[in-house]
């Protein structure tokens, strides 16, 4: 894993992290709803770059 790829790790997981508090405190069902989308689109991202990590790991 490089540098890069670590600080797109960590940093996606920060997103989900504070997406997660702002749908904890929200107070309409139209915020939980967007914040649930950036939640699930930010996972999304999270696992591509997990699986291109797995598979740079494999080719080397």
């Amino acid at each position: 894993m490089t540098g890069l790829q670590q600080l797109l790790i960590r940093g996606s997981e920060k997103v989900i992290g504070h997406y997660q508090f702002l749908l904890d405190s929200a107070t309409s069902e139209q915020e939980r709803e967007r914040y649930r989308r950036r939640i699930e689109e930010e996972r999304r991202i999270l696992a591509r770059l997990l699986d291109s990590d797995v598979q740079s790991t494999r080719a080397a």
